[in-house]
């Protein structure tokens, strides 16, 4: 069903909308590469038990737009979720992992990465950042994507597939934090939903929620410190 042909879908200036940002499901990468934008890298097992467990979630909300990043481990999350509402998939390049210039490395705490020469030009500035997209960018990109799942799904729910970095940023600029941040720190577990609400076209509120967290491992989820050499942590 359209959401123009949903009950109730006259738009007001008080319309309460909800859009979820939902980090994708744990990703098959045996060898703990930092995947970033790279093609190949499906859920695993476990990861699609994570996105089965947010679709039943939300299989009794108002959800009437499924939006996800064109990344595979992104759209395989989204299906359970758009297959329970009769939905498509909307294909959105703004909810995109953020570029890194170490993608396809191996770049965990206490791999040495940071000890390699070559390595140093691109870790001068965290600010910005040095070493990929800088964070307003992808705060501009992030707000876009937010703004047209609300405008899509105006008075009912949206749900968006995204990743670690680009969840974290937007969120933070919304509750304006500064960008720049300790990776440790984010609070974004796998298939976690941090949720905007929306009144009119202004952000009222923001939610965070773990629905599958029994499913992430302990050294996945939202504050814990990677182990040593543990790559795998970093995929987003």
């Amino acid at each position: 069903m359209s959401v123009e042909n949903k009950p109730g879908h006259d738009r007001s200036p008080e319309d309460v909308t909800v859009v979820h940002l939902m980090r994708h499901g744990e990703v098959e990468n045996p060898d703990g590469v930092l995947y970033g934008r790279l093609p190949g890298y499906h859920l695993s097992e476990l990861g699609r038990r994570m996105a089965d467990r947010v679709a039943e979630h939300l299989a009794s909300r108002d959800v009437v737009h499924v939006g996800a990043s064109p990344l595979e481990r992104a759209q395989e999350t989204a299906e359970p979720i758009a297959k329970a509402h009769g939905l498509d998939i909307a294909t959105d390049r703004r909810l995109v992992e953020a570029e890194n210039v170490f993608q396809g490395k191996t770049f965990g705490i206490g791999d040495g990465a940071l000890r390699r020469p070559a390595n140093w030009k691109h870790v001068v500035n965290p600010f910005k950042p040095s070493w990929g997209e800088p964070y307003v960018d992808q705060v501009v990109r992030m707000m876009g994507a937010l703004e047209a799942a609300k405008d899509a799904a105006r008075g009912h729910e949206a749900v968006l597939v995204s990743h670690q970095l680009p969840i974290w940023i937007v969120r933070s600029y919304v509750e304006k934090r500064r960008l720049w941040h300790d990776p440790r720190r984010r609070q974004c577990t796998l298939a976690s939903l941090t949720t905007f609400t929306f009144r009119g076209d202004s952000i009222v509120s923001v939610g965070y929620s773990e629905p599958a967290l029994d499913l992430v491992p302990a050294h996945l989820r939202a504050g814990a410190k990677p182990a040593k050499g543990g790559g795998k942590a970093y995929g987003a």
